[in-house]
């Protein structure tokens, strides 16, 4: 039977956290690929990109896997009661529960992931605690049936670790060569750990007033649970 696997679209996504496993996902044999939002209405990415939705909460298939992209707008999300119950909803049935950066943040604020290990981008890492998670700084993280993937590019390798499971390793492999993902960058300053301190100083200063909003947020919901 046909893969059935949806995005969650919203306002100031991360295009890459969508668009790097969405490139993985379509490749697949026999897969349908969803963008799912509230409304069939273009939606604006961080980045200004403009993305479109293809399906609505209500249209949308019974979902194989469910993945939540991270981004500015998760904020609003973890808030938001239609966008909860949605992916509560799919992922009573859904084989897998997955996330890419910190789209996971929006699963912990569903109550999806009490109990489950669980990683997101490093500068929100702190906040998955709170939600119910066990937090785990690794790149990708597989928990039952939730999979998580860190930080924006990680997106690529989550895509293909759960590929793996969807279609098999030499398949899944052969969707990387055909991707040619063969990652080189040019510097090694893609983790807090490697990158020069001041380097790391300077991004959590620039983004500074954005985690105090999401750790405001976060503690919010989790009262709430």
């Amino acid at each position: 039977m046909t893969l059935q696997i949806g995005f969650l679209l919203f306002p100031d996504v991360q295009q890459l956290d969508l668009t790097g496993p969405h490139e993985v996902f379509a490749s697949l044999p026999d897969t349908a690929v969803h963008l799912v939002g509230k409304d069939l209405a273009p939606l604006k990415a961080s980045s200004g990109l403009t993305l479109v939705p293809n399906t609505t909460f209500d249209t949308c298939p019974a979902l194989d896997v469910i993945c939540v992209p991270g981004g500015a707008g998760v904020g609003d999300l973890m808030e938001d009661a239609e966008t909860l119950a949605f992916l509560r909803r799919q992922a009573d049935h859904a084989r897998f529960v997955t996330s890419v950066c910190t789209g996971s943040l929006v699963l912990g604020a569903a109550g999806l992931l009490r109990g489950y290990r669980a990683t997101t981008h490093w500068a929100s890492h702190h906040l998955l605690e709170p939600l119910g998670a066990i937090a785990v700084r690794e790149r990708v993280v597989c928990d039952r049936n939730r999979v998580t993937g860190g930080g924006i590019t990680a997106g690529i390798d989550f895509a293909l670790t759960l590929a793996k499971e969807l279609i098999g390793e030499q398949e899944a492999q052969a969707v990387q060569l055909l991707l040619e993902y063969a990652p080189a960058p040019p510097f090694d300053a893609g983790s807090p750990e490697s990158a020069p301190q001041a380097v790391v100083e300077s991004v959590r200063r620039r983004f500074a007033g954005s985690i105090a909003r999401r750790e405001e947020i976060v503690a919010r919901v989790a009262a709430g649970f």
